[in-house]
């Protein structure tokens, strides 16, 4: 009877083993599976937060040489672009209409940015951005919207716009109604 007791005492001792390596087996791998996804996810973001800063840098550097194809090769076939003036909303082919004569001397505008952030959609081929720039009219926002069209990013939207402080917003109305 003794040796009975003792060995359900034993064998469960080693069950218990058993089962703490297993757990253990089990954590360390379910540790090594998560820090991999976080990992692989964290370096993904990166990436396209690097390919799409390369993206936007390059479309306002193409403005500043006035290269007409590298900035309009950077956007979507179905792109829309509305710019500082109430009535500037303009398709691909109206936008790349207005740019060409400020840009056959070879130089267009030459928009600078302060910072950038970006927002991804959850599937990770949209992502959208503001920016604050440095241009000729002083500090601009610019928002867009990129989308993924197979590995390659392409601008799908932008908006510019002049900022105002809101302590100087009256003036500007004032101004508005001349």
């Amino acid at each position: 009877m003794q040796n009975c007791a003792m060995l359900k005492s034993t064998t469960w001792l080693i069950l218990n083993f058993y089962c703490t390596i297993l757990n253990s087996h089990i954590m360390k791998n379910s540790l090594l599976i998560f820090s991999c996804l976080v990992l692989f996810s964290f370096t993904k973001t990166s990436t396209d937060i690097a390919a799409l800063d390369t993206l936007i840098d390059d479309w306002h550097g193409a403005a500043a040489k006035g290269d007409l194809e590298s900035y309009f090769g950077a956007t979507t076939d179905d792109f829309v672009f509305l710019g500082t003036d109430p009535t500037e909303r303009w398709t691909k082919a109206e936008f790349k209409a207005f740019c060409e004569p400020y840009f056959k001397d070879g130089s267009g505008w030459d928009f600078k940015k302060i910072e950038r952030n970006w927002v991804f959609s959850k599937n990770g081929k949209t992502a959208w951005f503001d920016e604050r720039l440095d241009t000729w009219m002083k500090d601009c926002r610019g928002s867009g919207i990129c989308v993924k069209e197979g590995k390659k990013w392409k601008l799908a939207y932008y908006n510019l716009t002049v900022l105002i402080e809101n302590d100087k917003i009256q003036d500007f109305i004032d101004l508005r109604e001349k």
